[in-house]
């Protein structure tokens, strides 16, 4: 079937001819032919002289108006083109890791725009964040069974961004069943995840190399792990060994996943999961005294939108210098931001300006962001969400 035509105004095509894979509304004629068309249909984009730039989803009601999918105008669009990306996004997981438990599909960097994979063994869990994946969800689905084989899917429709595009929410399986947590493995160490009502997909697979790297730090030594979740970050020190771990979460349902995972490791005995607000544990500990060889500071994300920017700059700045008194000298801090609207460079200056209020001195010994499953698209490098930063304190 022939798809329409959107043609963007003049001149505005060069960004899009060498590669970016997005399309803003202010370069498309919005006009009433253009508004008419439903949320997340295919079209095919053209320049404003007519040149073919590709295929691609259109959304004439939200900034990006046009996501493009391939550069071949004469590309169609279904379960065959879902299998040949999502192939080629396993093949890359298969290479980087020997166990199945990753994120399979990064959105625009595997060149699926608005598509979210994690992959728990033989579960999967899907986000479609755009109406074009949204509507796209068939073939996704039939392209997921044919290419990994799972015994169950999982579609988690129920992010804000969804909000933005004008689709509903919702949660439900499509695929086989999935009967409570679901078993996962990072590191070498056992976990479990809410695929259905936990944060995100259940999982946050992009701080792997940060535990890893976080956890060297951990043998004979205490540890507290700040908005710790289901005890990724906790029970991989415990499990390096940390004679003790201190893992604080608001959250009663995490709080209990922690514990099954500090069970399954056998480092029950030195978990301490405490339920409290971060701020107000951190400024009562740090009233008491108390120290840690490693302190963990991984919050959810302070900056939702960019009209949160300033208030979430200074909840990092302030994050940092209640942490930072936490750190015995020569202990370790990391501190995070998974807040994709804060730059690398200014949440480094406030975690910097915390060190200072809390007039704590030392060395970064890593900044990084998240693992290679995660990839990110060369022209789209705010979509390096995650950063982290570990270090050494005086």
């Amino acid at each position: 079937m022939s798809l329409p035509a959107i043609r963007l105004n003049p001149r505005m095509h060069m960004r899009v001819l060498f590669g970016h894979p997005w399309i803003y509304s202010n370069e498309i004629p919005m006009d009433a032919e253009a508004r008419a068309i439903p949320r997340g249909a295919l079209v095919r984009f053209q320049s404003g002289e007519g040149r073919a730039l590709g295929t691609g989803m259109f959304n004439a009601h939200t900034l990006i108006a046009g996501r493009i999918l391939s550069r071949d105008p004469d590309e169609k669009i279904d379960a065959a083109f879902f299998r040949a990306r999502i192939g080629a996004a396993l093949r890359l997981r298969e290479r980087l890791y020997d166990r199945p438990f990753y994120r399979l599909v990064h959105a625009e960097a595997d060149g699926l725009p608005g598509l979210i994979v994690d992959r728990f063994g033989g579960v999967l869990v899907v986000q479609a964040n755009t109406a074009g994946m949204d509507a796209l969800l068939e073939p996704i689905v039939a392209a997921l069974k044919h290419t990994v084989q799972p015994d169950a899917i999982v579609l988690r429709l129920d992010t804000p961004a969804r909000q933005t595009e004008g689709l509903a929410s919702d949660v439900r399986v499509v695929h086989g069943a999935v009967d409570g947590p679901v078993a996962l493995e990072e590191n070498g160490v056992s976990f479990l995840a809410d695929l259905a009502g936990g944060q995100k997909t259940g999982w946050f697979y992009d701080h792997r190399d940060n535990r890893a790297f976080v956890s060297r730090f951990a043998r004979g030594g205490k540890v507290l792990d700040l908005y710790t979740f289901a005890g990724a970050f906790g029970v991989q020190c415990a499990a390096a060994g940390a004679r003790e771990v201190v893992a604080i979460d608001r959250s009663e349902p995490a709080l209990a996943l922690a514990k099954q995972a500090a069970e399954a490791n056998g480092v029950a005995g030195i978990m301490d999961l405490r339920r409290a607000e971060a701020f107000e544990a951190m400024e009562s500990m740090g009233q008491g005294g108390r120290k840690f060889d490693v302190v963990i500071a991984d919050p959810p994300a302070f900056v939702k939108s960019k009209k949160d920017l300033k208030p979430g700059l200074k909840g990092y700045r302030k994050m940092v210098k209640l942490a930072a008194p936490l750190v015995a000298p020569g202990g370790i801090l990391l501190a995070a931001s998974c807040s994709h609207n804060v730059s690398p460079e200014a949440f480094a200056e406030e975690v910097a300006r915390g060190l200072g209020d809390a007039r704590r001195s030392g060395r970064i010994l890593r900044s990084s962001g998240a693992g290679p499953d995660h990839p990110v698209h060369p022209l789209l490098p705010e979509s390096a969400y995650l950063k982290a930063i570990v270090l050494q304190l005086d």
